[in-house]
């Protein structure tokens, strides 16, 4: 049998499933928390905590939302994109101005 990947329900976060495909994540019933979930990649959930611990100088960390937080993670975990591919704008200054 091939190698299995973790995966954390971000609902309660204590819950993970072990499953034998590589993916960014799940959505499944958390046995847990018994809440329809994400269950996140452990290597995207490592990374993400990594950057809450210590957040990058490359972005203004504590701006971003979770949910935009975890999509920088994956891509940072998952692909070849860095920190440098990312910028965090001002919703006020993507609008046109009046």
């Amino acid at each position: 049998m091939g190698r299995t990947r973790t995966y954390r329900c971000l609902g309660c976060l204590d819950h993970t499933l072990d499953r034998a495909f590589d993916t960014s994540h799940l959505s499944v019933t958390c046995p847990s928390c018994e809440s329809f979930e994400r269950f996140v990649n452990e290597a995207v959930y490592q990374t993400f905590c990594g950057f809450e611990e210590s957040p990058p100088d490359e972005l203004d960390w504590a701006r971003l939302e979770r949910d935009e937080k975890l999509l920088i993670s994956e891509r940072v975990t998952r692909t070849t994109k860095t920190l440098a591919d990312f910028d965090v704008i001002d919703d006020r200054d993507a609008m046109p101005a009046e």
